[in-house]
């Protein structure tokens, strides 16, 4: 439930309200998880903005060298539209949600929030995407996607995403099996392979966010790892034993379609 409503014109203004430790106050983006029901009070930072200004980056995606950055206020379609984006990522991003809510929902607030059967979020994961994260307290520092998901309950609300670091010189690959076309995955394996050989494997499906199976300096040993990281991961969608085995067949998928793509 949102108590109070913030729209600061500075960088620094958001920042102060965010090191606030009463009311919570959390940073807002598209507000799609925002706006839904809950329980819990909080007041929100607007960021549009923020977003708007070209300086603060918040908005903006543009490529430097062999990664792509991408502001936190992006919405989803805008990185769908942008022409250096991975094909495998653009097919990650429609299977993500609708056309109508990638239309304001953003990068950040995406990963954020994301839970274990995001494509999006495992797809980056596979990626070994980086945020540029500031607060007042700590100034600007990076973290690894996967260490968002392991400290997000203590970055935010203190914290603010400024920025998303995809590389673009690699190659991914993305599989999954779900109940519709339109459905979060049961299973799903997204895969990326370096140009000197670097695999990483992220599986989804299950859990509160997507799990690294695999990162190494080659694609052997994969189809184990996965079977692995599964082998606990029953739930109401699906036993563990099935969720094991298809991430297995999945990750196999995905090493072939790299391999093909040689």
């Amino acid at each position: 439930m949102i108590v109070e409503y913030n729209r600061p014109q500075t960088l620094d203004q958001a920042l102060q309200l965010l090191a606030r430790q009463s009311p919570v106050t959390v940073p807002m983006g598209g507000g799609t998880r925002l706006n839904q029901p809950s329980p819990q009070a909080v007041a929100v930072v607007d960021l549009q903005t923020l977003a708007a200004q070209p300086e603060s980056g918040l908005g903006e995606v543009h490529q430097v060298g062999a990664v792509l950055k991408v502001g936190a206020a992006v919405t989803l379609q805008a990185l769908l539209d942008f022409q250096a984006l991975l094909p495998a990522l653009q097919e990650v991003i429609r299977l993500e949600t609708s056309y109508n809510l990638r239309q304001v929902a953003t990068v950040a607030g995406t990963l954020v929030s994301a839970t274990g059967r995001s494509p999006f979020a495992s797809a980056l994961l596979a990626l070994d995407a980086q945020m540029d994260v500031t607060s007042l307290a700590q100034g600007s520092f990076q973290l690894a996607l996967g260490d968002i998901f392991a400290l997000r309950s203590k970055l935010r609300p203190h914290s603010l995403v400024m920025a998303i670091e995809i590389p673009v010189r690699v190659r991914l690959a993305y599989q999954y099996v779900a109940r519709t076309p339109a459905d979060f995955p049961i299973v799903a394996a997204a895969m990326a392979n370096w140009p000197s050989g670097r695999t990483r494997l992220a599986l989804a499906g299950f859990g509160s966010a997507p799990v690294l199976a695999a990162d190494g300096p080659e694609s052997a040993g994969i189809e184990i790892a996965a079977r692995a990281a599964f082998a606990a991961a029953g739930d109401e969608w699906a036993s563990a034993e099935y969720r094991s085995a298809m991430a297995e067949i999945l990750a196999r998928r995905c090493i072939n379609l790299l391999d093909g793509g040689k």
